[in-house]
């Protein structure tokens, strides 16, 4: 006896065919929204960062390996010059969360947020989660496996496959972004941020750290925008660079307070 043809809405070819492409959209953004919502998720801060680096644990345990084996040396020590990124981005998540949840009483405010994966996504993850608050992982697909960090609150654990709408998400909600030292993701998630902000795409209190300035100094020289006229003087205010855990959990809770308090225990 035939059987009547599946609903489209549970048509697999259908789905996953290029004329649901839409419907896969729509999929991911109100996936998100609904898992928000359950979660009551008002805003987040953003950390963005290189997926490849370590904790100060692993590469030391690395680094002393590669000395016994004679081996891979260079490598094992740059790893740990840059595990000091993991750690200042564990500590100033921690910081953050835990200013942060004097505002979360029902609503849950400033949540830090990544990309999901490891490196300084999980070190931003997992300080969040130690001291006591959420924790949002914005995962995606790619060609290699990478899997999401552990640091991160069940139901708030997402892959992406659209990197367009993993950047929508952690910047639509987000009140603050940390921009660790990382590579080509990293550089562009920055640059469009900032684009945002310089155009007025971006019209809320951001406040924008650049965190690592030996790092980022050595890559990009801002003051070449100025010198040549393709950006202003004041563009440079957009961001602050900074070195310091201290001065950037400063920045963005200074900001935060003064740009969106309305009355003393009432945020915006």
């Amino acid at each position: 006896m035939p059987k009547n043809p599946p609903k489209a809405y549970k048509d697999i070819n259908f789905l996953e065919s290029d004329h649901a492409r839409d419907v896969r959209i729509i999929a991911e953004y109100e996936l998100i929204n609904s898992r928000f919502e359950k979660h009551n998720i008002k805003d987040t801060i953003t950390f963005f960062g290189s997926a490849r680096t370590l904790s100060k644990v692993v590469a030391e345990k690395n680094y002393k390996k590669s000395l016994k084996n004679k081996s891979g040396i260079k490598k094992t020590k740059t790893d740990l010059k840059m595990s000091m990124y993991y750690e200042k981005t564990r500590e100033l998540s921690f910081k953050l969360t835990k200013w942060a949840r004097k505002f979360s009483k029902k609503d849950q405010r400033f949540v830090i947020c990544t990309g999901g994966g490891p490196g300084i996504m999980e070190a931003a993850n997992r300080g969040a989660i130690e001291a006591g608050g959420k924790s949002i992982g914005l995962g995606i697909s790619l060609p290699f496996e990478q899997l999401n960090n552990k640091y991160i609150t069940p139901g708030l654990n997402f892959e992406f496959h659209y990197f367009f709408l993993r950047k929508f998400w952690g910047t639509y909600p987000a009140k603050a972004t940390v921009m660790m030292p990382g590579g080509f993701g990293t550089c562009d998630e920055f640059m469009e941020i900032l684009t945002l902000k310089q155009t007025g795409k971006i019209s809320k209190p951001m406040p924008i750290v650049l965190f690592g300035t030996d790092y980022w100094n050595k890559l990009i020289n801002f003051n070449e925008f100025v010198k040549n006229g393709t950006i202003s003087r004041k563009d440079l205010k957009l961001f602050k660079p900074t070195n310091s855990v201290n001065d950037a959990f400063k920045f963005i809770t200074n900001t935060l307070e003064k740009k969106l308090i309305r009355k003393p225990g009432i945020y915006l």
